[in-house]
Order: C-alpha cells, then sequence, then structure tokens
C-alpha cells in the first residue's frame, strides 16, 4: 500500500507494522489543539466534543486497511504533475483535472487537497442540518487529512527516500522527531478565522509543503553523510521487542537543522483545522449549536463505530 510509513511515533526499522500521515501521537494532538483555535461561537461545542474528536483523528488511517479507495486520501504526488513550485499547472478542480490526466492516473498519485474541500462540503451539510454525529466525525476526519496536507513528504512520490536511499525518512520527520521535541513547541496560534476561498487556501498550503519537500530531503542526505553510522541509530525496548530507532543524538542534529519545520507545520495545521471548522459552520448559515448540545456519541463508543459505514452529505469527487 502507497505511503506505507513505520510503526508507532517511532521508526521502527524491524518492525512490519504501519501507520500513516503524522502518527496517532501527531493527528491527536493537531485536532485537540485546534479545538482550542475555536471562535467564541463554536467553542463550546467542540470543547464538549474534544475527547473524541481527538480520538477520532486516527480513523481515516485506520480505515486504509479495510477500504481500498482511503489511500489515496492522504497525500497528493506533485511531481507527478510540476518538478517545482509554483504548482500552476495541477488544476483545483477535481473534475478538471480528470479530464487532464484520467481518474486512474489522478487516483494513483493522490487527491488530498482535492478530499479536503471535498470533506469541507461534506461538513457544511452536516452543520446545516444538524447531524451531530456526523459534524463530530466529520470535524475530526477533516482534521486529520488537513494535517497530511501539511505533511512535505505526502507531496511527492519519493514519500519515503525509497528514491534516495533514505528509507525510513517519512516515519522519522513525522512521527519520531514530534514524538521527542513536541514537548517544547507551541500549540497556542491564535484564533481560527474564516476561510474565504477554501480552494485557494487549501492549494497554497500544499504548495508549502511541496517547497519543503528537497529540504526535509537533502538535510538528511547531508547528515548521514556527515556522521558515523554507529551513532545514527540505537535500539529501544518496546514491549517484548529491541527496536531499531533513529538515536537521540541523530534526531537532536536533523530537528535543529530543520529549524523548526516540524513544528511550523504542525502549527499551521493546527490554526487551518479550526479555521475549517469555522468556515463550514459560517456557511451552514450559522446554527445555533446550543441546540445541538445534548449528549451523542461518547468515548467509551468509539471502538463500536463502524468505519465503513456511508457518510452524509454529496461532493464524493470520485
Amino acid at each position: 500500500m502507497k505511503k506505507l510509513v513505520t510503526f508507532g511515533c517511532l521508526l521502527i526499522i524491524s518492525s512490519t507494522t504501519a501507520v500513516h500521515g503524522w502518527g496517532f501521537f501527531g493527528h491527536r494532538t493537531i485536532n485537540y489543539s485546534a479545538v482550542f483555535t475555536c471562535p467564541k461561537e463554536i467553542f463550546p461545542f467542540y470543547k464538549k466534543h474534544i475527547v473524541t474528536i481527538q480520538n477520532q483523528s486516527v480513523n481515516p488511517d485506520k480505515r486504509r486497511y479495510i477500504i481500498e479507495e482511503e489511500a489515496p486520501r492522504h497525500y497528493l504526488d506533485a511531481d507527478f504533475y510540476e518538478k517545482s513550485t509554483p504548482l500552476d499547472t495541477i488544476p483545483h478542480n477535481y473534475d478538471s483535472a480528470i479530464a487532464r490526466y484520467g481518474e486512474a492516473a489522478v487516483l494513483s498519485h493522490g487527491i488530498v487537497p482535492w478530499y479536503v474541500i471535498t470533506m469541507k462540503h461534506r461538513l457544511t451539510w452536516a452543520f446545516a442540518h444538524g447531524e451531530v454525529d456526523q459534524i463530530i466525525r466529520l470535524s475530526a476526519d477533516i482534521g486529520h487529512y488537513i494535517a497530511d496536507l501539511h505533511v512535505p513528504l505526502h507531496s511527492t512520490h519519493n514519500y519515503n527516500g525509497q528514491l534516495t536511499d533514505q528509507h525510513g525518512i517519512h516515519g522519522f520527520w513525522e512521527s519520531r522527531l514530534p514524538e521527542l521535541f513536541s514537548k517544547d513547541y507551541d500549540f497556542f496560534v491564535g484564533e481560527a478565522k474564516y476561510i474565504h476561498n477554501v480552494s485557494e487556501e487549501v492549494w497554497k498550503h500544499f504548495e508549502q509543503s511541496y517547497g519543503a519537500k528537497d529540504s526535509v530531503l537533502l538535510i538528511e542526505k547531508k547528515l548521514n553523510q556527515s556522521i558515523k553510522q554507529d551513532k545514527k541509530y540505537t535500539y529501544e525496548q518496546r514491549g517484548n521487542q529491541n527496536i531499531k530507532t533513529y538515536s537521540q543524538y541523530y534526531s537532536d542534529l536533523y530537528h535543529k537543522k530543520l529549524d523548526n519545520m516540524v513544528e511550523r507545520r504542525m502549527r499551521e495545521s493546527i490554526l487551518m483545522v479550526g479555521s475549517m471548522w469555522f468556515t463550514c459552520w459560517v456557511d451552514a448559515g450559522q446554527p445555533d449549536l446550543k441546540a445541538l448540545m445534548e449528549p451523542t456519541i461518547s468515548p467509551s463508543e468509539e471502538d463500536s463505530i463502524d468505519l465503513n459505514e456511508p457518510i452524509k452529505g454529496r461532493f464524493e469527487p470520485h
């Protein structure tokens, strides 16, 4: 399956288990922090459901194992279309992209920017119709896809360094580094704002990710060439397994050379997630959320959710 990365919030060299995106830790952190960007009109509703939204943030990754159509929703190989920024030839309209390149080609190279826009329409629909469970579920889902949109290695065919002899860099950048260093990150990013042109904003953030992918790869390549290999990896005990992973020493060097890139991308994810929630609510006619504050799904019920259950709403791009 495309875009597989090594298990957990670490890069586990010896494991065959995999997660995606920011890892469970990163996605939960982003969705949780996004709640505190919400303007006063929607904050009480999101604060009430913060645990559920945080926990459900990882459901899109879980669905990748049971729904074939899920995988392309997490990435887009921009280098299939263009070799450098600005990304000014990729159609921002999904139907236009299909007409130009064909559905098979588009799907094989990922659809995350288009799918974020799809999810925006779905969440707006849920707000307009007072579908509380769907609002919660779709808020968690769109938070996941927006977070993936901000990962540089989700914008390239060389998503795990497999083309440059850097296998494992995906999990290193987006899981190992946040797990080690996010305790020092500032996740208070200010108040969410209304997004006047959702498509333009989505593609702008994706283009920023694509613009950063060369630095992600080149910095690690140069660092690897400058250090003794016995300092690059270490072994850590995880349960009953002794796993090989990037050392604290090597991780610290890479993190410093990235100059706060991981923190910046997480902060931008958080603010965009909150802003997208707010925009959907506004575009739905600013419904009174107090009427929707009755208890619905509880965190203890989440494990019983049928991930195959169709999501209400329109605008499915394929």
